[in-house]
Order: C-alpha cells, then sequence, then structure tokens
C-alpha cells in the first residue's frame, strides 16, 4: 500500500480515469497515515503524510492542467470563449474598444468628410 513520490512526467501519459482513481489510492493512504498518526504511529509513517498530501495536489493538477488543455483546443478559433481561456491583459486593455471599433465614424462626421474634402495647396518654390 505504500507509494513512493509520484512524479509529473510519468503521470502526463496516463488517461484522466486512471489519474483519478490514483487521488482515490492516495487519499485513502492519506486516510491510513492519519489514523496512524492519532495512535502514535512510526516516525516514518508520521513523515510520509507530507509526502502523500502533495502527491495527490500533483495528480489533481495534471488532471485539470489537462482538462485546460482541451478545453483550449476545443475553442481555438471560435467567437467566443469562456472567462477564464481568454487572454488576462489589463483590466484597461480589456475594456479598450477593438481597432474596427476605433476606426468607425458618425455619420455627422461622414457628411463632414464628403462636403469639406481637405483642401490641396499648390506650393511654389
Amino acid at each position: 500500500e505504500i507509494m513512493v513520490k509520484v512524479k509529473a512526467k510519468d503521470l502526463r501519459g496516463k488517461k484522466k480515469e486512471e489519474l483519478e482513481k490514483q487521488v482515490m489510492e492516495l487519499k485513502q493512504e492519506l486516510a491510513v497515515l492519519r489514523v496512524a498518526k492519532v495512535t502514535g504511529g512510526a516516525p516514518s509513517k508520521l513523515s510520509k503524510i507530507r509526502v502523500v498530501r502533495k502527491s495527490i495536489a500533483r495528480v489533481l493538477t495534471i488532471i485539470h492542467q489537462t482538462q485546460k488543455e482541451n478545453l483550449r483546443k476545443f475553442y481555438a478559433g471560435k467567437k467566443y470563449k469562456p472567462k477564464d481561456l481568454r487572454r488576462k491583459l489589463t483590466r484597461a486593455m480589456r475594456r479598450d474598444l477593438t481597432k474596427n471599433e476605433k476606426s468607425l465614424k458618425t455619420d455627422k462626421r461622414h457628411r463632414k468628410l464628403r462636403n469639406y474634402p481637405m483642401r490641396k495647396f499648390a506650393v511654389r518654390e
């Protein structure tokens, strides 16, 4: 039942079901170690609690990373993306007008430009 420290690179190739099964095993092991802690177990078991906790965190991290990666692939090229997949930027930049929106002109401005075009001057030397 005693497992060695989990390496992230070993987890990357595994399927989600396998990873979830591994998390369950690690959680069971952690429960056993916590019982040992209460009943006054060996120091080696107590030091293992931290390793198991970190291993659980590693497996969950890989699960979430692969999930997010797949979502990014799914939404690539789509018009709308979930907010957590959009670029962060800054608040001001997110609220800024797009290039197209900036270039738009009102009807009044169009009229003015049409009726009063830029004047051309012949410059003598």
